[in-house]
């Protein structure tokens, strides 16, 4: 059985990036997926390389049965254009970077994450770090949109 790497990307892996770890993987699992998906999250930037995720991200996420508590944020390395197969990134800021940094023969591999958005009026998960708290549930309704979407996509393509 093939197993599919996915990487989710954004700046400093504290808030969005996790996010979209728990959710995909919670949402991987009672879609009966995980054992085909590998599923990781960094940052393109290093600010804070060995953190917990954002509390306002894990409290928001665990109101809505997503448990975030052992993930740590890492930078994204050269490694993962190889080892992954999807490299999503939360926004336009962030794929910018990555395509910076990413060998053009892994270029296919970068997109945004809400392109597999169903509902969501965003083509982007927006940064909730500098705002209130109601940003943090936008953020993850935008990411269990785009997350079932994802799922969609790969019970299609395998």
């Amino acid at each position: 059985m093939k197993i599919t790497s996915i990487l989710f990307v954004c700046m400093a892996n504290y808030c969005r990036s996790p996010t979209a770890e728990g959710v995909f993987r919670a949402r991987a699992l009672a879609a009966g997926l995980a054992d085909r998906l590998q599923i990781d999250s960094a940052g393109t930037h290093n600010y804070r390389i060995g953190c917990e995720p954002d509390p306002r991200s894990a409290a928001c996420a665990a109101r809505r049965g997503y448990d975030l508590s052992g993930l740590r944020a890492r930078q994204v390395v050269a490694s993962d254009f190889v080892e992954f197969d999807h490299i999503y990134a939360m926004d336009n800021e962030n794929l910018a970077a990555l395509t910076r940094a990413c060998p053009p023969e892994h270029r296919h591999k970068l997109g945004l994450f809400m392109q597999y958005a169903r509902h969501a009026d965003s083509d982007i998960v927006p940064d909730p770090y500098q705002g209130e708290d109601d940003g943090f549930d936008l953020v993850l309704g935008y990411i269990e949109d785009a997350s079932d979407g994802l799922i969609e996509h790969l019970r299609r393509h395998r």
